[in-house]
């Protein structure tokens, strides 16, 4: 059943792993790769995870070949998992649960995921009419996550996401646009959804108001390039050099793109994202 909802902020979005079950490390399909040190069916426990859901090697997960859990950020969905759709009910505890929650928790992932970007496009000044389009959608998005498990199980998260979608596409359009006519007074940046630069060197160029959907950026050098009104949804980031751009008003960066990126202290982040404590000068 839907349960009452309230106005969630894009800086509200954040994972408090004191409260999740660990999920991310029982959930998740994990495949050995210079991300991960092992291979992990979904539903079974990292080999890491200890009986208080705390990881082992958490201090050192990157000198244990474990990179990719550095890089990772459920936004929230996994507290919102373990307190609300199960009630603070531990696999632990009941395993019978176990395997239904297991399988709930990359629904609310993508839920969340999608909550975030919407989030954050109404961070930004838009038509009335496509704010107004925003504020609905985030609302139904809010439902869906106060949904109970069997509900969420059977969700077409598929046809959730076309209309989250379309909306973001045309805040994308109509934000460049006017950071290009009024802000920066350049052209505006040219559409490259889904290029390949892997290993481009773009070091100190002019990217501002680029479309970068989708992007394959694994290992550029864009040190020192302006990336401000440059839209990173769906990109890939990682290893991507990135120190001393400025990325202060990309869009739709999320937290997991930055971390698998490359960086220093020179680097200029988005207010709602964390510097990695990995980043050295």
């Amino acid at each position: 059943m839907y349960k009452e909802t309230m106005k969630i902020s894009r800086d509200s979005l954040k994972a408090d792993c004191t409260k999740c079950f660990a999920l991310c490390c029982t959930a998740l399909n994990i495949i050995a790769s210079s991300d991960f040190a092992i291979n992990k069916p979904a539903g079974a426990a990292c080999l890491n995870l200890q009986k208080d859901f705390r990881c082992r090697i958490h201090q050192n997960l990157r000198d244990n070949g474990f990179k990719g859990c550095t890089v990772y950020d459920c936004l929230g969905a996994g507290q919102k998992v373990s307190q609300d759709t199960f009630n603070g009910q531990s696999w632990q505890e009941d395993p019978e649960i176990a395997k239904k929650m297991f399988s709930v928790f990359p629904i609310m992932e993508q839920l969340y995921e999608m909550m975030a970007f919407i989030a954050e496009a109404l961070t930004y000044r838009v038509s009335d009419s496509l704010h107004i389009q925003l504020n609905k959608q985030l609302e139904k998005l809010q439902c869906l996550t106060n949904m109970d498990a069997d509900e969420l199980l059977s969700l077409d998260i598929g046809s959730c996401r076309i209309p989250v979608n379309e909306l973001l596409l045309e805040t994308s359009e109509y934000i460049r646009s006017e950071l290009s006519s009024k802000v920066f007074k350049i052209k505006k940046g040219k559409q490259c959804r889904g290029v390949d630069w892997v290993g481009k060197n773009l070091k100190g160029k002019d990217l501002r108001t680029t479309d970068l959907r989708g992007a394959y950026l694994i290992a550029a050098d864009l040190q020192n390039s302006d990336l401000r009104g440059v839209d990173f949804i769906g990109a890939d980031l990682r290893d991507v050099n990135v120190s001393g751009a400025n990325l202060s008003t990309s869009m739709f960066l999320t937290q997991m793109q930055i971390n698998s990126a490359k960086g220093n202290q020179k680097t200029i982040l988005p207010t709602h994202i964390q510097r990695p404590s990995h980043w050295v000068d």
